[in-house]
């Protein structure tokens, strides 16, 4: 893009139009979240994180942003989160949930969903069980404004624990972790009301020395839901084709990041165009994977996304939400996409042989972009979630005893 820009959105008929202008002309307004998919925040209503140390971040000034019906001592949205995850995981306030979340909070991870904040206190405690010195060190928080008083957060972590206590990967180990995480929370007058949770646990278990597929099996076991055997599974097959339409490749509808991400990622994902790697990413982008799996150039992210589709080649990729923030470096952004795959792990690829079990995966990627090139990102979903439902129903091998 010859200059970044960003989009004001209007609602007409339930059709959201955009009109591109330039960063430095606009602050960004907020969108109605329940019509769109891409939002838009601007750096100056808040202190950035940036590269900014937290030792260093709880000291900065307080921002313009207003945050009507918040607790006063938060400066902004991104103050905010960072402060209740530290007072929460860092120094066991674990109490402070039951300020900071809605009672009726919907909890999403990758293939299940909980409500309530018990669940969340429950949750909390189990795994500070586990890894009671967990420290989680804030890489970025990518935010918005969706409408007035209604915010949210993208929260991505690097995490390091020692497993002190039983888990439900197993029995204590004793050993030392890190980990990555990505946390999208749903806020409105200090308390979070929806939540998003994706931990690279298939690394978390590969460190702690576990087999990975016995440790899903006996997940699978208990996490068989009860009722109607109907309602174990989906009632439709979700796939990229349309009945016997090809999926259509979608072209931005102006030079916005926003659009720029939607054409990106169901181009690559849904439509299979892996060759457009090259038009997004810059030749030497370096992408974070799970299990630490770190690439570097266009060729390696190829062949790994690759790898990933082949084992759900024809399973059907959504884009949930795209959320841009601007940034005081001229021509960068930092965009967090929430997205999901539902289809059959029908193929051979990272996942091994075809199980031909139905698979459903949340994902969230954050990524950097300068000058209209995808320079950095981080792809984010919960392996082991995936390996548990492909064994979901199997007995383990009769060598594995």
């Amino acid at each position: 893009m010859a200059e970044q820009q960003k989009q004001e959105k209007a609602v007409n008929g339930g059709v959201q139009e955009t009109k591109p202008v330039k960063t430095e002309e606009v602050k960004v307004t907020p969108s109605r979240k329940s019509e769109n998919v891409v939002f838009y925040a601007d750096y100056h209503q808040v202190n950035p994180l940036d590269h900014t140390d937290y030792n260093d971040f709880i000291h900065n000034p307080d921002a313009p942003q207003k945050l009507d019906g918040f607790d006063p001592k938060y400066k902004d949205i991104i103050d905010y989160i960072l402060r209740i995850t530290h007072e929460i995981w860092e120094e066991r306030g674990i109490g402070v949930i039951f300020d900071t979340y809605h009672n009726s909070t919907i909890a999403h991870s990758c293939s299940g969903t909980s409500t309530g904040v018990l669940p969340v206190i429950a949750g909390t405690l189990s795994h500070l069980h586990a890894f009671p010195n967990r420290k989680i060190v804030a890489e970025n928080v990518v935010w918005s404004e969706d409408e007035p008083g209604y915010f949210f957060t993208s929260h991505r972590s690097m995490n390091s624990a020692t497993n002190l206590g039983d888990s439900n990967f197993g029995p204590a180990t004793g050993k030392k972790i890190t980990f990555r995480s990505v946390a999208d929370c749903a806020i409105h007058k200090n308390r979070i009301y929806e939540e998003w949770l994706v931990r690279d646990n298939l690394w978390v278990v590969k460190q702690l020395g576990l087999d990975p597929y016995a440790v899903a099996r006996e997940m699978a076991k208990t996490s068989v839901s009860k009722g109607s055997p109907a309602l174990k599974g989906p009632f439709g097959l979700n796939e990229s084709v349309d009945g016997q339409f090809y999926p259509e490749r979608y072209k931005a509808k102006d030079d916005s990041i926003g659009e720029m991400m939607l054409e990106m990622y169901h181009n690559i994902y849904q439509c299979k165009m892996l060759n457009e790697v090259t038009k997004f990413y810059s030749k030497n982008a370096k992408v974070h994977f799970i299990c630490e799996k770190e690439l570097c150039g266009r060729e390696e992210i190829q062949g790994t996304l690759i790898s990933l589709l082949a084992s759900f080649p024809n399973a059907l990729h959504t884009v949930e939400r795209v959320t841009c923030n601007n940034s005081p470096e001229s021509g960068v952004w930092d965009v967090a996409l929430r997205w999901r795959l539902r289809g059959l792990h029908e193929g051979i690829g990272m996942f091994g042989n075809p199980s031909g079990k139905y698979v459903e995966i949340m994902g969230i990627n954050h990524y950097r972009i300068q000058n209209g090139k995808i320079q950095e990102s981080w792809i984010m979903f919960d392996g082991l979630d995936v390996l548990k439902q492909i064994v979901q129903g199997e007995e383990a091998p009769a060598d594995a005893e």
